[in-house]
């Protein structure tokens, strides 16, 4: 959630050069905010626009338990719209321990437990009551079988370790790291715990070298792709609100780097994310 929260480098204004396709294949959208309140004044052409450009699903996770009910309604508002339910680190002077006990109730219909997770970017911030939020959630999710969709700026050796005594391995996984930006080392012990990683907006900005040998070097059934949206715009959009449609530059982008054809890549990570979050949806 947000460019702020997210890849740990310096943003250029110039993108990856990315080739662009007449007919750009179907993409899942595995992590957008589409409930945010930046969307209500267009929320209608924002889906519809990216249905004309082959997203076929979108999941959007919770930051907050008021925002719960928006979300869900917007699951039968829209076709091809997942929900997610959880309590972002950054919202935690919001979060009570009744919301992890309605959290636990609110699961019937969700594809995942978050955002959640750790964030030590502010000095400020009360990280043993994260833990809390963060411990309870991983248990929930176990519980409820299902994968956890995991927030970690400058956290990551802290989400690891609170996720060694829970790797649950599920058949389908147990979760994504959003907007991964850790080492290569760290994505592989990830990788171990049946965590997937997914790339958003940071890969597609020119300087952003640590991302770009990530998605190089990671294995296809590892990653996913998302657009963080209403944040983390890719970089030809730099300063405007970003968009669903907005993914396939990220898809481009990742294609590039990799030398690899773009319907592979959103294959694979269409695949991944239908596996990991049990979608209803032919990964054909």
């Amino acid at each position: 959630m947000s460019e702020r929260h997210s890849a740990g480098t310096s943003a250029s204004p110039e993108p990856v050069s990315v080739s662009t396709s007449a007919m750009p294949p179907d993409l899942i959208d595995t992590h957008i905010h589409f409930d945010d309140d930046r969307f209500d004044t267009d929320r209608d052409r924002v889906y519809h626009n990216a249905i004309d450009a082959g997203i076929r699903a979108m999941v959007i996770p919770a930051t907050v338990q008021h925002r719960w009910s928006k979300i869900q309604h917007l699951t039968t508002q829209y076709d091809g719209v997942f929900a997610a339910y959880g309590l972002h680190p950054l919202f935690c002077d919001q979060h009570t321990d009744q919301h992890l006990d309605q959290l636990s109730h609110q699961l019937h219909r969700a594809v995942g437990v978050g955002e959640c997770g750790l964030d030590k970017h502010k000095d400020t911030t009360d990280l043993q009551r994260q833990r809390q939020f963060f411990e309870a959630q991983i248990n929930i999710a176990r519980d409820a079988n299902l994968p956890l969709i995991i927030h970690a700026r400058n956290s990551l050796e802290d989400v690891i370790d609170m996720l060694k005594p829970a790797a649950l391995n599920r058949s389908h996984g147990n979760g994504v790291i959003h907007s991964f930006n850790g080492s290569i080392q760290q994505a592989h012990r990830l990788i171990d715990l049946h965590f997937k990683l997914s790339f958003g907006g940071p890969v597609t900005f020119a300087n952003a070298r640590k991302i770009h040998k990530l998605v190089t070097n990671l294995p296809l059934e590892a990653m996913m792709l998302e657009t963080d949206a209403p944040d983390q715009s890719p970089a030809q959009h730099r300063g405007s609100r970003n968009e669903p449609k907005w993914i396939h530059e990220v898809l481009q982008a990742v294609s590039t780097l990799r030398g690899e054809p773009v319907d592979e890549i959103a294959i694979a990570s269409n695949h991944n994310a239908i596996a990991l979050f049990q979608l209803p949806l032919d990964s054909g």
